[in-house]
């Protein structure tokens, strides 16, 4: 009798032990979750995505705290550290180098609010003495580039935010292997997150040659550990401190209109030659340290290539600054247009304070359009947009949809002041969760070029009309409102 009652015991016990072990579980992990919302509380920048996630990190901890932990949070520590303490390695060693280049300022005969304000937010000064080219499209780009490695006889700054090991790639390896094995200091950086893709024997073969290999990582540092959403979208390639490339084109064949998947591929970059180069071969360096802690020894030396030249402003933007510097960038930039603002983006999820610009800017008769693709290469994005479109077209934005193959480009123009080209969407992401840099160029001449490209984009688009936005069939309403809900990280 006793035997089969110790015997009947065993299993209740076993079940009592493992039900404390999961109500232990179950505790940790909402106690874990009440501490991440504390941090969530105390970091989240809009008071809509510091709700989301208190309530999320509470109500299903064990779901929504690794989503936090890799997600969440949008201020890329140490890196901010470093680029803000003026006491730091990083500020010390390159101040003494670049403080000639404060002797290149422009100053403008009639300063107004056209742009001029945006020099507040960067780093560096309306840059004078530059000539800029348009590039437009992917031969012309990287033959322009391809044109400046074979010239660059001290080093090469390489940067990009996708390369693939494709014809374009590999042929981008070739010129950097010749050149180094010529004698010039080759440095190359990537994006670990945008080229996973990238095969190890592609980077072994560069460093066999002798360049300087190394991957932007956001999991670096103590409170970025687990971090990956933090992207370094910029696009840089510097040769000698003289000769510089901006835009939105990466390496690879699609970037040259070559995937039938994709088709025709609609980009903007510019090339740079001045003082200007020297300002992006800071933000380089910048990324450089931060990925290798090293600081290489570059000529610092600015080039003047016209005393007449273009006034060029190189603002970096991401989750280190201070500030939100790309979305004040563009909301400065629509406030500053009296009669127009043109701006061209593949992704469109902007956040409050540009869509209210928008509209104040467009209800104030300011020729106000968005030229964005009508076919998507990211689907949360496309149905996103839509969730957008609606308030604006009603405020008479005038919003143009690509229609030969996909745009990638980013650039806007304003008046006939000036305009700029860069990495910087118009969404979320761009704006508070990638390493970007845009080049904003204070000059009638290239306004005019801009307004010249955009005239062309628009004779390939479609007008958007409200009266299509109301036959939309009521599954695309459903999920462009789903899609809008993922709008912060988009």
């Amino acid at each position: 009798m006793t035997a089969d009652t110790s015997l009947a015991g065993k299993p209740s016990a076993h079940r009592r032990r493992r039900w404390r072990k999961w109500v232990a579980v179950l505790v940790i992990a909402h106690l874990v979750g009440f501490a991440s919302s504390i941090d969530a509380l105390m970091s989240t920048r809009t008071p809509q995505g510091a709700v989301a996630w208190i309530v999320s990190l509470n109500a299903v901890p064990y779901v929504a705290v690794p989503a936090y932990w890799v997600f969440g949070r949008d201020r890329f520590q140490g890196y901010m550290i470093a680029r803000r303490d003026e006491d730091s390695a990083l500020a010390m060693a390159l101040a003494p180098k670049t403080a000639e280049l404060w002797s290149h300022r422009h100053q403008p005969a009639q300063p107004d609010k056209h742009l001029y304000g945006v020099e507040t937010l960067a780093k560096w000064p309306i840059l004078g003495g530059n000539e800029v080219q348009l590039l437009v499209d992917g031969e012309a780009t990287f033959e322009s580039i391809f044109r400046g490695i074979d010239a660059a006889e001290r080093y090469l700054l390489v940067q990009f935010y996708i390369v693939r090991a494709d014809a374009l790639g590999l042929e981008l390896q070739r010129r950097l292997i010749e050149r180094a094995q010529a004698g010039v200091e080759v440095y190359f950086l990537y994006d670990e997150i945008g080229s996973y893709r990238l095969p190890s024997s592609y980077l072994q073969g560069l460093e066999a040659a002798g360049v300087r290999v190394h991957r932007f990582h956001s999991t670096r540092g103590r409170g970025n550990r687990f971090q990956l959403n933090f992207r370094n979208h910029r696009k840089i390639v510097v040769a000698d401190g003289v000769h510089a490339w901006v835009g939105g084109l990466n390496v690879g064949e699609e970037y040259l209109g070559r995937d039938p998947r994709i088709g025709p591929w609609r980009d903007t970059h510019l090339h740079i030659q001045g003082p200007a180069a020297l300002a992006l071969q800071s933000v380089f360096i910048e990324d450089w340290h931060w990925a290798t802690e090293e600081i290489p020894d570059l000529l610092w030396e600015a080039v003047v290539r016209s005393h007449h030249g273009d006034p060029v402003l190189i603002l970096p933007s991401g989750p280190a600054d201070r500030f939100e510097t790309a979305s004040l960038m563009m909301q400065q930039a629509i406030h500053a247009a009296h009669h127009r603002i043109w701006i061209a983006s593949p992704y469109f999820v902007p956040d409050e304070g540009v869509i209210g610009m928008l509209k104040l800017a467009a209800l104030s008769g300011v020729d106000v359009r968005i030229l964005i693709p009508e076919r998507p290469d990211n689907l949360l994005t496309y149905y996103a947009a839509y969730a957008f479109v609606g308030p604006l077209l009603e405020a008479g934005v005038r919003i143009y949809r690509y229609q030969d193959g996909f745009l990638h480009g980013k650039a806007f123009v304003v008046d006939e002041v000036g305009g700029a080209v860069g990495t910087v969407n118009l969404d979320n992401r761009s704006f508070r969760l990638n390493f970007e840099v845009t080049a904003l160029v204070m000059d009638p001449d290239f306004a005019r070029e801009l307004e010249a490209m955009f005239e062309t984009d628009y004779a390939r688009s479609r007008e958007m009309r409200l009266a299509e936005l109301h036959q939309l069939p009521l599954w695309h309403r459903i999920a462009a409102r789903a899609a809008y809900l993922f709008a912060p990280v988009l």
